[in-house]
């Protein structure tokens, strides 16, 4: 526990003002979505903008290009959420996704962890190659929920972030660690308002 620490200390003295702002900007963007604001895409442009910069200057490329695509989809959410909105409401409402789909969605990102975690197994000296890609997948998928406002994207993050806590703890990474615990804290929490607004939702409904 004290290693784990002192690691997160060292971390944090060696980060630099645009990650501050990128990291500030990520949680921002949580808890705006918690509450359903379409704030929550103009944090998320930005700190996935910082994001990609930052980790194709450091010549991680994959994770400058899978922000890439975070971006895209912040740009993709924004649109969504306002297109769904409504005279009483200033955003699109939360949705439930049919365990059918569900299951489809759980085997299509099992299926391409398989595939990647396989190849760079074979092709790569890349650490963890399952995990890494499973959390990876996951992401993808999970982020394109958020954007199309499903109920349930607030339970795969909490399977992805606590996956993710691990990585970054064998990768001896206990910032990123302790960020993806604030992550999974702050699902638990979307989980439960989102639920509650989309139960008062089909009242309205029904009433």
């Amino acid at each position: 526990m004290e290693s784990i620490w002192q690691g997160v200390l060292n971390g944090a003295a060696v980060m630099s003002p645009w990650e501050v702002v990128a990291v500030a900007l990520g949680i921002a963007y949580l808890v705006l979505a918690m509450r359903q604001s379409n704030w929550c895409w103009y944090a998320a442009f930005g700190s996935t903008a910082i994001f990609s910069w930052l980790f194709w200057d450091v010549s991680l490329v994959m994770e400058s290009a899978l922000n890439v695509y975070y971006l895209a989809m912040a740009i993709y959410g924004w649109w969504v959420w306002r297109s769904g909105a409504t005279a009483n409401r200033e955003t699109r409402p939360v949705v439930s996704w049919a365990w059918p789909r569900h299951l489809g969605v759980i085997a299509l990102v099992l299926a391409l962890t398989l595939v990647s975690g396989f190849l760079l197994e074979r092709n790569t000296n890349a650490a963890l190659p399952y995990l890494d890609s499973f959390t990876t997948w996951g992401s993808v998928i999970t982020t394109f929920m958020v954007a199309r406002k499903v109920l349930e994207n607030w339970l795969y993050w909490q399977v992805f972030n606590s996956c993710a806590i691990v990585l970054y703890l064998d990768r001896e990474l206990y910032l990123t660690a302790v960020l993806m615990a604030v992550y999974l804290v702050l699902a638990v929490i979307g989980w439960f308002m989102w639920r509650r607004d989309f139960h008062q939702q089909a009242e309205m409904v029904a009433a």
